[in-house]
């Protein structure tokens, strides 16, 4: 009986990223609103979009890819708020305890740098950049993808075509566009 519910519940989640992530969002395009939670397994709250932000979705916490990328947006905070970006988030299709044990391991002496848990994938689905990552991560994940707002609006949007590549998405790129 497990083994049936387990193999139930592995071809929703298939299913679930497959039909949930149809319209990818485009420049000009609002950001949806959506509960995600920072810190905390209970608390939900949503993004400030005021001004412009940068939202960096990743694929998954503690992945090799993700970890390498991530910390050089710690690193360039500083340039993106003399360039006027009011926040930067990292959105993973984690839960709260797992993106924040990363935050403090990326970052053992704190930053500014907002780490969020998307930890039921509706922020991410509702920017259509939810996919199945069942074969490598156990079920539907984020795309890796760099959004830079105009308060509630994509301004820019980069989408990495092979998850695991960074390229389009690495904070050099990005902070050439803001």
């Amino acid at each position: 009986m497990a083994s049936l519910l387990s193999g139930a519940a592995r071809a929703a989640h298939s299913a679930a990223a497959g039909l949930l992530s149809a319209a990818q969002i485009t420049a000009g395009e609002p950001i949806p609103v959506k509960p995600v939670k920072e810190d905390d397994l209970q608390q939900t709250t949503v993004m400030d979009l005021t001004g412009k932000n940068i939202i960096l979705g990743v694929p998954g916490a503690f992945t090799p890819s993700c970890s390498s990328q991530v910390p050089k947006y710690v690193e360039d905070y500083d340039r993106y708020k003399a360039k006027g970006v009011q926040n930067i988030y990292v959105v993973a299709v984690n839960d709260a305890c797992v993106t924040k044990a990363w935050k403090a391991k990326l970052a053992p002496n704190g930053t500014a740098v907002r780490f969020i848990s998307d930890d039921t994938g509706e922020f991410t689905s509702g920017l259509g950049m939810l996919f199945d990552a069942t074969k490598v991560l156990g079920g539907p994940r984020s795309k890796r993808y760099a959004i830079i707002t105009d308060g509630n609006r994509a301004d820019f949007v980069a989408v990495e075509d092979d998850p695991g590549s960074v390229t389009s998405t690495s904070s050099s790129s990005i902070l050439e566009r803001v």
